[in-house]
C-alpha cells in the first residue's frame, strides 16, 4: 500500500486466524532473494537493520556498526555477549508481620524462588514481571535479544492472567531467553513442558482416561505446522498428538513439571498419510513421557511445512506483513532449506535473512508499522533517555511501570496476547501490522510523544523526558538548520521529504518564520558560547517543536 495512504486505508476485520503463504501483493513487485548483499552500507542500511532487530536505532550504535561490514554486523546482532539480566524483584509492597504471606521476600529482592499460592501476592508478582520486562527492552544490549525474545513470547501465545501465577510466568520467559537464538526443536520440547504452558493450555489435566486436545491442536496449528495449504494433518492427528502428551502435571509444591505414567496413554499412536503413517510406540514407565514426546517432535519437524510455517512468521515479524508468490518462492522456501539443513538452528536461518539482498530491498524499507513497543521503547532509546541507576529499583519499576502501561494503551500488552493466537498484528489477515493503527491508537500514540516532548515523566522526584539540545549536539552540524533537518529525518522519521517541504518547515520552525538561516545559527552559537537558562530555552523551545512535528507526522509511524 502506499506508505502516505496506510493511516487511512478503508480496512475490513476478517474473523478467521490464516496462515496462507501466498498474499496478493502487486504493488510491491520484490523480486530479490536471500542473495548476500552486496549494495551500499551507510547510516541508512544500519538504521534500517537496527530498528528491525532492536528497538529503535540509538545513534551511538549506528555509529558503532559503520566499522562493521553487513556480515560482522549481523553475526554481532545474532551473538550476544552481554550477561543475562538479574531476575525481578520484589517493588510491591506487602505487610511485615510473619503470617502475612510474602513477608520472607525483603523489597528489593528477587522473588522468583520463592513458592507462594496466594493470589494477591501472585496478582503483584506479574505485575513485577511486567515492569521487569519493560526495564529489559529499555536496557536492551546491542542484539538481537530483546526482540527475538518478544518474538517467541507471542509465537507461544501464553496469557499471564489466565496463568494466574507470576513465578511460572517468569519462568517461561527465563526458558525462552535461555534457548532465544537456539534450537527451535528443544525449545518446543521445553515449551511442551513448561508449567506455565501446561496451566495454560491444560496440559496438566491431560490423562488417558480422558485426553485433553487444547495444546495437541495449539502445537501443530500454532506452533509448528500452521494451517496453510501445505499442512494437511488431520483431526485425527490431534487426537493422537494428544494421546502422546498425557500424563504430565505440574508439582505445585515445587513449581515444576512431572511425568505421571499412571495418567499416560501407552497405547500407540498412529498418525496420517502427511506424517507419512507414522506410528509412535505406546510406553510405560518413568521414561515415557519423554520418549513418546521426542518422537512426536521429530515426526512434527520431519514435514516440509514446519521450516516454512516459521520462516513465514519471521519474515512477517522482522520484514513485511504480506507474501506474494515471488517472495515464497525467493526467500521463504531457501530459508526453509537452510532451517531444516541446520536441523532448526535458529541463526542460521535469520542471519541468512538479515544479509541478504531481499532484506535490504528499498520495497522493504519504511514500510513496517511500529508496533507499541517499537513506537514507545524505540522512541525512549533513540532519544537518549536517561534512566536512574538500576540501583534505584523503586524509582526505575515505576518508570517502567508507566511505559508499559503506555504500550498497554495503544495495543500491546506484554506476555498477554488477547488469546493464543498471540497479536493479531502478527497474523490476522488481510490487515497485519496495519492493525496497529486506528483511531483509537494513533491520537494516543501522539500523546505519548507529545507527553515526552513537553513534560515527561516523574518519579521520586526525578523527571524522564526527551532532551533535545544534547541529542541533537550528536550530529555532525547542528547549528545548520538544513544539516540539522536532515540528520532528524535520518534518524527518527526514515521518509524523504522535498526540500520546498523541508525549507517550510526549516523557516517556520527553527528560523520562527524569518528568512536566514543565521537566525538559527546564531542562536545555536550562542547557547554554545554562553549555554545560560536564557540562551538553552530559546534553541529548546524551536528543537521541541521540530521534534513534536515530526512525530506527530503519519510517517513516523514507519520504520
Amino acid at each position: 500500500m502506499d506508505r502516505r495512504d496506510f493511516l487511512t486505508a478503508k480496512r475490513r476485520k476478517k474473523d478467521r486466524i490464516a496462515d496462507q503463504p501466498i498474499q496478493l501483493a502487486a504493488s510491491r513487485h520484490i523480486t530479490s532473494g536471500i542473495g548476500p548483499y552486496s549494495g551500499p552500507w551507510t547510516e541508512n542500511e544500519i538504521i534500517h537493520l537496527l530498528k528491525r532487530t532492536m528497538f529503535g536505532a540509538k545513534k551511538a550504535d549506528v555509529d558503532y556498526f559503520k566499522t562493521r561490514t553487513v556480515s560482522q554486523a549481523v553475526d554481532e546482532l545474532l551473538n550476544p555477549t552481554a550477561p543475562q539480566p538479574g531476575p525481578p524483584v520484589k517493588e510491591y509492597a506487602t505487610a511485615t508481620n510473619a503470617a502475612t504471606p510474602d513477608s520472607n521476600i525483603v523489597q528489593g529482592t528477587t522473588w522468583v524462588n520463592d513458592i507462594n499460592n496466594d493470589g494477591t501476592v501472585q496478582s503483584q508478582r506479574r505485575a513485577s514481571y511486567k515492569k521487569w520486562y519493560t526495564g529489559r527492552l529499555i536496557n536492551q544490549d546491542r542484539s538481537i535479544r530483546e526482540k527475538m525474545i518478544m518474538f517467541w513470547i507471542d509465537h507461544f501465545g501464553n496469557e499471564t492472567i489466565d496463568v494466574g501465577n507470576g513465578n511460572w510466568i517468569y519462568k517461561q520467559h527465563d526458558l525462552i531467553r535461555q534457548n532465544v537464538l537456539g534450537n527451535f526443536k528443544q525449545l518446543v520440547d521445553a515449551i511442551t513442558k513448561d508449567v506455565a504452558m501446561l496451566r495454560y493450555l491444560n496440559g496438566y489435566l491431560n490423562q488417558a482416561a480422558a485426553p485433553d486436545e487444547n495444546y495437541g491442536r495449539e502445537l501443530l496449528e500454532l506452533f509448528t505446522l500452521g494451517k496453510s495449504q501445505g499442512s494437511q494433518y488431520t483431526e485425527n492427528d490431534v487426537k493422537e498428538t494428544a494421546k502422546v502428551l498425557t500424563g504430565w502435571q505440574i508439582n505445585g509444591a515445587t513449581y515444576t513439571s512431572v511425568f505421571n505414567p499412571v495418567r499416560h496413554s501407552s497405547v500407540n499412536k498412529i498418525f496420517s498419510a502427511f506424517f507419512n503413517n507414522t506410528v509412535i510406540t505406546g510406553r510405560t514407565g518413568a521414561t515415557a513421557g519423554q520418549l513418546e514426546l521426542t518422537d512426536l517432535v521429530n515426526m512434527i519437524f520431519n514435514t516440509q511445512e514446519c521450516a516454512k510455517f516459521i520462516c513465514r512468521k519471521f519474515y512477517r515479524f522482522f520484514v513485511y506483513y504480506t507474501i506474494d508468490a515471488t517472495t515464497e518462492t525467493n526467500v521463504i522456501e531457501p530459508l526453509a532449506n537452510i532451517f531444516r539443513t541446520n536441523n532448526y538452528d535458529i541463526k542460521p536461518v535469520l542471519s541468512a535473512l538479515f544479509k541478504s539482498d531481499h532484506f535490504f530491498d528499498v520495497l522493504n524499507q519504511n514500510c513496517y508499522i511500529k508496533s507499541p513497543a517499537d513506537h514507545i521503547i524505540g522512541s525512549l532509546r533513540e532519544m537518549n533517555v536517561t534512566f536512574p541507576p538500576l540501583t534505584d529499583w523503586d524509582t526505575n519499576y515505576g518508570m517502567w511501570n508507566f511505559f508499559y502501561a503506555s504500550m498497554v494503551n495503544t495495543g500491546q500488552n506484554l506476555h498477554d496476547p488477547p488469546n493464543v493466537s498471540g497479536l493479531p498484528a502478527y497474523y490476522q489477515e488481510p490487515l497485519y501490522h496495519e492493525i496497529w493503527i486506528n483511531s483509537d491508537s494513533l491520537p494516543k500514540r501522539n500523546q505519548f510523544t507529545d507527553n515526552m516532548v513537553n513534560i515527561g515523566f516523574i518519579r521520586n522526584g526525578q523527571r524522564i523526558i526527551f532532551n533535545f539540545v544534547p541529542y541533537v549536539q550528536q550530529f555532525t552540524n547542528p547549528g545548520n538548520p538544513n544539516d540539522l533537518i536532515d540528520d532528524a529525518l535520518k534518524y527518527v522519521f526514515r521518509n524523504q521529504l522535498s526540500y520546498e517541504t523541508k525549507k517550510t518547515i526549516k523557516t517556520q520552525i527553527l528560523l520562527s518564520n524569518q528568512q536566514w538561516d543565521y537566525y538559527w545559527t546564531n542562536a545555536w552559537m550562542a547557547y554554545i558560547a554562553s549555554p545560560t537558562t536564557a540562551n538553552f530555552n530559546i534553541v529548546n523551545t524551536r528543537l521541541k517543536q521540530l521534534f513534536q512535528y515530526f512525530f506527530n507526522l503519519a510517517e513516523y509511524q514507519l520504520s
